[in-house]
């Protein structure tokens, strides 16, 4: 069985965060969010990895991978060249992905259950060509949703319908058994430029097309999800994450309060400042005479004189004065 990371997406609900790095490797509670990904994917059977890259950024992605990750998963990166949504994304590895079992997981989203709960949810299932995480919301509008037979085989998938035909929406995350069956649906819609919401290439319509060619696909439960393309829930993220960790006890930090959980980096310096909960720190940050709870604060980022909380602030990035909330990108310098 292989996974297939898509992570070529701009990542434009994070910007600034990502006008410097790739919406992937957006770091939370110690690491990139494609860290955390596969770390999940690490605790299963899968031992190769297909992630779709794209733009001027791709090499933060191959590099760092490699680097955390390349003793533990063989590799093989395709590139997006032009960003036409999930389907065309998906679309990019059929040379190197059909014929296999697939898991599909999205670059942008952690979940509270991970990937070895869903694989097992799916062994346990009827004879299928795949299956699909599903979640019961309040607005499955704003979502890929699944409609099944009393519980039971999907019967339509449709994205971000105006008149939901349930409440349960997709939650990107996939396993497919077939893939011949997945990679005959979307040639068929690329090559006959079959577009659906956003003018994109998408994948539910994909598993649509192989259910009326006669393809059975199950859901199964995803308990809870978080989508880090938005600040907000890349904080929630964030504090999930954490409060999983137990906190180091800090070397050379006698001048600071530490409020559990948090994570710290490696050679980083903090003077006179209470700093937590649910607070990442990555490596090289300053901070000094400061207050900071419930943030993300980035590489050699500098917090000087700040009392800040629910925010992000970016790497190589320098913040002077009092302060509520940010969202500040990187390599910024800002004085209040």
């Amino acid at each position: 069985m292989k996974a297939i990371i898509p992570a070529a997406g701009q990542g434009t609900r994070l910007y600034p965060q990502t006008h410097t790095k790739p919406k992937a490797m957006v770091r939370l509670a110690g690491k990139p969010i494609l860290g955390h990904i596969l770390d999940s994917i690490g605790e299963t059977r899968i031992d190769e990895v297909v992630i779709v890259v794209g733009g001027p950024m791709k090499e933060q992605i191959i590099e760092y991978v490699n680097r955390a990750y390349g003793d533990r998963f063989e590799f093989e990166f395709v590139e997006q060249e032009n960003a036409e949504g999930l389907g065309h994304s998906i679309y990019q590895t059929e040379s190197v992905a059909r014929g296999d079992e697939l898991l599909i997981a999205l670059g942008d989203m952690l979940f509270e259950n991970g990937f070895d709960h869903f694989l097992s949810d799916h062994d346990e299932l009827p004879a299928t060509d795949g299956s699909i995480g599903v979640k019961r919301v309040d607005e499955p509008q704003h979502y890929g949703v699944v409609e099944t037979r009393n519980g039971g085989e999907v019967t339509r998938l449709v994205e971000k319908p105006s008149d939901p035909p349930s409440e349960y929406a997709i939650s990107g995350v996939y396993i497919i058994e077939n893939s011949d069956a997945l990679f005959d649906a979307l040639d068929y819609l690329v090559e006959n430029d079959v577009r659906g919401a956003g003018d994109e290439y998408q994948l539910t319509d994909a598993l649509q097309r192989m259910i009326e060619q006669g393809r059975t696909l199950y859901p199964f439960e995803v308990e809870d999800w978080y989508d880090c393309g938005r600040p907000d829930t890349l904080l929630e993220a964030n504090r999930v994450l954490l409060s999983r960790t137990e906190t180091a006890d800090p070397e050379s930090i006698d001048s600071a309060v530490i409020i559990p959980p948090v994570d710290l980096g490696n050679d980083i310096e903090i003077e006179e400042s209470v700093v937590g909960p649910y607070v990442s720190v990555d490596d090289g940050a300053k901070i000094s005479k400061s207050i900071v709870d419930d943030s993300i604060v980035g590489q050699k980022a500098v917090l000087d004189g700040v009392n800040i909380e629910e925010s992000i602030v970016g790497s190589n990035t320098e913040v002077h004065g009092e302060a509520n909330h940010l969202n500040v990108g990187d390599n910024s310098s800002i004085h209040l």
